[in-house]
């Protein structure tokens, strides 16, 4: 009889932190203190540290697209203005930029990295365009020196999408750090993840920091004192403590995660499957690990019959949903996008997923 592989279980992700969590609860009921306490601040100063970047601001608010928009709206941009962001993301990248009162444009990924293609950007830039939204998709960096050089040039604002790359790192440095703001994600499935929603935004510059703080609190610095069309996304007090917690073993769970990668790496078939890319300027933390091929729904149901449960990320291009009628350019073709939607299959790759289960998922693929 063939073993069941789960795609992601987060009660085994979460279970070797249960009895911190319990602990941590306990602490949070008896302080009474629920919304921007100290968790927050900690963590907020702990994860600068992770970053390697303590002389910079972390600002924790309550999703990874909170933290987009917030980022957005602290740029100061003229509404309208045209923000070039990778066709192939999550729809909430551009769910970010549309809330925000500014114009997405997408720019196709590279073929190679699925990440936002440097060469591509400046075929798309006009003289409305005024910042980049990149996006570090699966666990891989994007290639931040050609995209810092070409908005330096162009005098563009910059801001990185960091939901799926948690201490992932280009050349050294760690995403998050570059632009003017980095805008985290630590939903449940990330390899930060929290046991809720939640997020958090970086940056380097004071006034962004202040007004973001701000903005996350109704858009006031001063209680019933407003100074900004604000919103209510403040990362609670019990979140803020999960993550403090997990991100003390954030080395322990991306190494897991790369061990995983590299047996696939190393033991599926190359004639068979396109695999994800390895470079040394890359430090890649494998939120999810893809795999392409021309046969991807036929790969799914075989591996679906022999007990293993795989995802899509993601079966359906932004510029196709139905939300986004009248506001992308349907009519402006994104082949490599499309190429990347049709192919692309995600493997078992959780913190919770064991060695075991890799080879035998190797074992089953080589087979298909």
């Amino acid at each position: 009889m063939n073993r069941t592989v789960d795609y992601e279980k987060l009660s085994l992700v979460n279970k070797p932190f249960e009895d911190e969590f319990k602990k941590a609860f306990s602490r949070f009921l008896e302080k009474g203190w629920y919304v921007l306490g100290t968790e927050v601040s900690d963590f907020e100063k702990e994860f600068a540290k992770y970053l390697n970047r303590e002389d910079g601001y972390c600002i924790g608010v309550a999703s990874g697209l909170d933290a987009l928009i917030i980022s957005l709206e602290c740029l100061n941009l003229p509404k309208g203005s045209d923000v070039l962001v990778p066709s192939n993301t999550y729809i909430a990248s551009i769910l970010a930029i549309i809330k925000a009162g500014l114009n997405p444009i997408l720019v196709e990924p590279e073929l190679s990295t699925y990440n936002i293609s440097p060469s591509e950007l400046k075929n798309k830039i006009t003289p409305n365009t005024k910042a980049v939204l990149v996006v570090h998709l699966y666990g891989k960096a994007c290639n931040m020196q050609e995209i810092c050089t070409f908005c330096k040039e162009n005098n563009l604002k910059l801001v990185e999408d960091c939901a799926q790359s948690h201490g992932a790192k280009f050349k050294g440095q760690t995403t998050g750090t570059f632009g003017d703001a980095g805008a985290f994600s630590f939903y449940p499935t990330k390899n930060l993840g929290a046991l809720g929603d939640a997020g958090l935004i970086w940056t380097s510059n004071k006034e962004i920091a202040d007004k973001a703080r701000a903005i996350r609190n109704y858009g006031s610095h001063e209680k019933y004192h407003n100074k900004y069309l604000g919103m209510n996304s403040r990362l609670d007090e019990l979140q803020a403590s999960f993550l403090r917690i997990k991100l003390r073993h954030m080395e322990e769970i991306t190494q897991k995660k790369r061990k995983l990668a590299s047996l696939y790496l190393q033991g599926l078939d190359k004639t068979k499957f396109i695999l994800p890319v390895v470079n040394p300027d890359y430090f890649d933390v494998y939120h999810l690990f893809t795999v392409r091929t021309k046969k991807r729904d036929e790969l799914k149901k075989y591996l679906l019959d022999n007990g293993i449960k795989t995802d899509i990320h993601y079966p359906l291009a932004p510029n196709k949903q139905e939300a986004m009628k009248g506001i992308l350019d349907i009519q402006n073709p994104t082949p490599i996008a499309e190429e990347i939607h049709n192919t692309i299959l995600s493997l078992p790759c959780s913190f919770g997923s064991s060695e075991d289960d890799v080879k035998y998922i190797i074992e089953v693929m080589n087979r298909f």
